[in-house]
Order: structure tokens, then sequence, then C-alpha cells
């Protein structure tokens, strides 16, 4: 992109370019920003020889970004956010807030903190919409792009560039199977790791598993003899084979009973789990997403402790 003059730029087009880059579609961002199709189509042509890029392509699903655009997607909307606090900085009272909130989330997240958090905000913010959507490979971009909102992590996650994390709570992992599982009774030590069948959670998809690095250093490998992203159905399997997991305690703890389970502390140093929230530096200027924000973490305050208590 050549060095563009913002004396002679036309700022009308940021809503449009916000739009189009969201929305991936001519139509729908000529209804989000009330322009008729043919402006919009314009107003595209136009930012195509600003960009000197075309932007958006033909794929095989609909329009797709080309790498420009999706660079540009990462700091358009904090920066549309940031401008319009320039203009205007609104009163904020949770009472009347209207928007929807979109978390990336786990079923854990979902079953431990989202009825309390929901609770709580049906009260305090009754106008709010939570969306919870699951974990992917595209979860750096989609909360950058402002996609999604809040993303649960643990504490020793790296940050991308332009995110911050606040801390929820402390949980830790624990080593699940059925209660009259072989090895129930065993003294379990890291080499027994490579003695059973394991079920692993995996929620990006990418193969990387923080245990299994461990593992590796002792020269250990474990089967894996089913892997999925949904926690509830990893204890569903342990309870009905011969198979492991290490999760949560706080989460494997509330399905103990429902699924006749036992649980031991993981032959590992340090088994304590660091949740946090992450979301993009730039929310932190928007009072309903600080206050929502502090909403997750009295919520996981909450949850956590009644778990502690178990």
């Amino acid at each position: 992109m050549h060095e563009v003059n913002l004396n002679g730029f036309d700022l009308n087009l940021l809503p449009p370019l916000e739009a189009l880059l969201r929305r991936r579609n001519v139509t729908l961002a000529a209804a989000d920003t009330g322009m008729s199709q043919p402006a919009m189509s314009r107003a595209l042509g136009r930012l195509r020889t600003i960009f000197d890029d075309p932007l958006l392509l033909r794929g095989a699903k609909g329009l797709v970004l080309t790498p420009k655009a999706l660079e540009v997607s990462i700091t358009l909307r904090p920066a549309l956010e940031q401008l319009k606090l320039v203009f205007h900085a609104p009163d904020f009272d949770p009472k009347t807030a209207q928007r929807t909130i979109r978390f990336a989330s786990s079923d854990l997240h979902n079953t431990l903190i989202f009825p309390t958090l929901l609770r709580n905000l049906s009260d305090q913010a009754p106008g709010l919409d939570i969306s919870c959507e699951p974990y992917g490979p595209d979860l750096i971009s989609r909360m950058a792009g402002g996609d999604i909102d809040f993303a649960f992590a643990l504490e020793t996650s790296p940050l991308p560039t332009g995110a911050q994390s606040l801390y929820l709570a402390q949980d830790e992992l624990a080593l699940v199977m059925r209660r009259n599982h072989p090895l129930a009774t065993h003294d379990w030590t890291l080499s027994d790791y490579g003695e059973v069948p394991h079920i692993l959670i995996r929620l990006l998809n990418d193969g990387v598993n923080d245990l299994d690095a461990l593992l590796a250093v002792q020269g250990i490998k474990r089967r894996t003899l089913w892997s999925t992203p949904h926690f509830l159905a990893a204890l569903a399997a342990v309870s009905a084979t011969d198979a492991v997991t290490t999760l949560s305690r706080a989460f494997a703890t509330r399905f103990a009973d429902q699924f006749d389970l036992i649980l031991h502390r993981p032959p590992i140093d340090n088994p304590s789990l660091g949740i946090v929230l992450v979301m993009a530096k730039a929310r932190d200027h928007d009072p309903l997403m600080a206050w929502v924000a502090d909403q997750v973490k009295r919520a996981a305050i909450e949850v956590y402790a009644v778990s502690g208590r178990r």
C-alpha cells in the first residue's frame, strides 16, 4: 500500500471498509452501513485503488480476504472504536446496554462459569446477549478482527500481539479414571502414562500438548485412544473404558459421582492451572467490555471457590 495523505482521504470510506472486511459480502455490508449495493460496490472500487489491492476475492464459498485485507482488519476495528471515543464517550449503564458479547470457550467454561455469569447478567444487564463459540486455528485473527470479544485461556498460554489477560481463578490438573479401573489404587508415576490408553482434550486441533512434551523429555510416549474438544465427552469415555484422562480438577469433580470416577494427583511437579480471560487491549477502553470482564472474574471466583471446597 502506498502512503496515504489523510488530508485528502475520505474518512467516510472507513465504515464501508470495516463492514466489507467483517461481512465479506457487498450486499450485507451495504445493509449494515445503510448504503445501496451500487454505492457499496463503488466504495469497494475506491478502496481497492487506495490500498492497491483487491481486498476481497472470489473463493469456493464466497468472497475471501486477501492477505492485505486480513492485515488491515486486525487494526481497523479497534482503531474505529478509539476514533468514536474522540467524538463521544457515552455514559455507561449496564442496565441499558444492548450488545452481543462473543466468547471463545469450551464446554468446561460453559458448564462451570456461564450459569453463574448469566444469572448475574440477567439481573444487571438484561439487554446483553451472550454467544459462546468454539476455539479454532483462526482464533487470533478472529479476536483481532473483533469477531470474538473474549477467550478463556491458561495463564501459561502466550498472548498474541495486541492482547491482554485478566486472571480469573486457580484450578489444577487431575488424573481421572473410572472407579474400578485396574490401576485405580496404583501409586502413579510418569512411566505409567505410557502403559494405558488416554483420552486427550484438543481445543485448537494443533496437536500441541504440554503434558506430552513433558513425557517426551522422559522418553515416554502415551497412546491416544481418542481426542476430542469436549471435556464432558472425555469423562464419559473414561467412565466406559480403561482409558484415563488428565484435565481440570474442578470440572472432573463436578461430574465424578455422575460418571463414577476417581481423581488422582498427576505425577508432575506442578499441576496448577491459572485460568485467565484474554481480550484485545483496545477493549480496555470500552466501558461495557471492561465491565463484562469484571463480571466474568466475579463469576469465576464464586464458582472456583465452591469447587475448591469439594
